[in-house]
């Protein structure tokens, strides 16, 4: 007669006690977790995010020719296909001078793109344009370009992203540039913006 085969039997773990358990000893079992009463009387603390003081209801009060723009990365490339000089494009849109800003996120993103998009690179590397460098991990420029803009209320956003776009409609007091009938146009730009005050 032959060797009877035994199976071996898969993925078989040692069976072990919950803490829980009964058969433990009084010490090594778990604690029963004890709720804590609350108190009808105590005060409730709510966390409220702190209102911009730049804020006068809707209007933003830091907003005011020289405008800072911030460009997205998508914005250049779009403004290629239709065309369009940034710099020139902004000055038509808003009649007053315009500084585009660049984060290193949206740098390093069209690094990322490759040689197709040297000349967006190009353009990017302006002299004209500010570089503002970033503190937070990853390079994910939409992230950065809506934390930017929620602390400081001072910049204008330059996008074609829909869900950037959709994002920062959230934030008050924020503007939105974009490409229509190839030229520039603002999304929630009150008519007073950059009038004298008396």
């Amino acid at each position: 007669m032959g060797k009877q085969k035994k199976t071996r039997k898969y993925a078989t773990m040692k069976r072990m006690l919950s803490l829980r358990d009964q058969r433990l000893k009084e010490k090594d079992r778990l604690k029963p977790k004890k709720k804590e009463k609350k108190d009808p009387s105590a005060l409730k603390e709510r966390e409220v995010p702190q209102h911009p003081s730049c804020l006068f209801f809707q209007y933003n009060t830091q907003l005011g020719p020289p405008y800072h723009i911030l460009v997205d990365t998508n914005f250049i490339n779009f403004s290629i296909k239709a065309k369009l000089d940034l710099v020139q494009s902004m000055m038509d849109c808003l009649y007053a001078k315009c500084i585009p800003c660049i984060t290193d996120c949206v740098m390093a993103e069209i690094e990322k793109l490759g040689q197709k998009y040297r000349v967006a690179l190009r353009i990017a590397k302006d002299p004209r344009f500010e570089r503002l460098p970033c503190t937070h991990k990853g390079t994910y420029a939409d992230d950065c370009l809506v934390q930017r803009v929620t602390q400081h209320k001072c910049y204008i956003v330059a996008t074609v992203d829909r869900d950037l776009k959709r994002r920062i409609r959230k934030i008050p007091g924020v503007p939105i540039m974009y490409i229509s009938n190839h030229r520039y146009n603002i999304e929630r730009m009150p008519d007073d913006y950059g009038a004298p005050r008396f």
